[in-house]
């Protein structure tokens, strides 16, 4: 099943240039009991933190296959990925992934254990992936995917797959599907090495 999207990403700056509560310049300094440097107003006083963004998805696995979606947004467009994206406010992370999984691939899913938690603090992320079994091999995907299908482990896209955290997810399941027993992996992903 396919989808038309537009494929742009206008991703929310991080860095602040006014303050938010009064509108005045703000400037850049460690704030008294504090010892990081922060946002920090001098007319109003507010102090702006900037805290990592929690994406969370699913490794949806129906019978002895995997569901993966193509990207129709940058970044990585036309890149297979699991169904992930940034938790909303006001929804758990175990809400968000489901709800991601509906959003992009359509699918029915029961959700199981977190199986992989992935801190990116290069990219001020982390990751949490839970497990989840497909309950129908129907899919709708929505306008953030160009399509979604499954995978045999064999057939797995390696090659043209998104990001890291999802290749590593996938890497995880791979070696532990052998066992029959999936632990959570928690571990980091390092700042890339620049492209030679």
């Amino acid at each position: 099943m396919t989808s038309h999207a537009p494929a742009f990403y206008f991703p929310a700056p991080r860095a602040q240039k006014f303050c938010s509560q009064c509108g005045t310049p703000i400037t850049q300094r460690i704030p008294p009991d504090d010892n990081r440097v922060r946002d920090v107003c001098d007319h109003c006083g507010a102090v702006h933190y900037q805290n990592p963004r929690n994406v969370v998805g699913v490794l949806p696995v129906w019978g002895d296959k995997i569901l993966l979606c193509r990207r129709a947004i940058e970044p990585r467009y036309n890149k297979w990925t699991l169904p992930a994206g940034f938790m909303e406010l006001g929804e758990t992370s175990a809400q968000g992934a489901m709800r991601e999984t509906q959003e992009e691939a359509g699918a029915q899913i029961e959700l199981g254990p977190l199986y992989t938690v992935i801190d990116v603090p290069h990219a001020e992320q982390v990751h949490l992936f839970y497990l989840a079994k497909v309950l129908s091999e129907d899919l709708f995907p929505g306008p953030e995917s160009l399509e979604a299908d499954f995978f045999a482990i064999d057939e797995i896209p390696w090659g043209e797959l998104a990001f890291r955290t999802v290749i590593t997810t996938l890497e995880h399941y791979v070696e532990d599907r052998k066992q029959g027993v999936f632990p959570v992996h928690h571990y980091d992903i390092p700042i890339p090495y620049p492209k030679q």
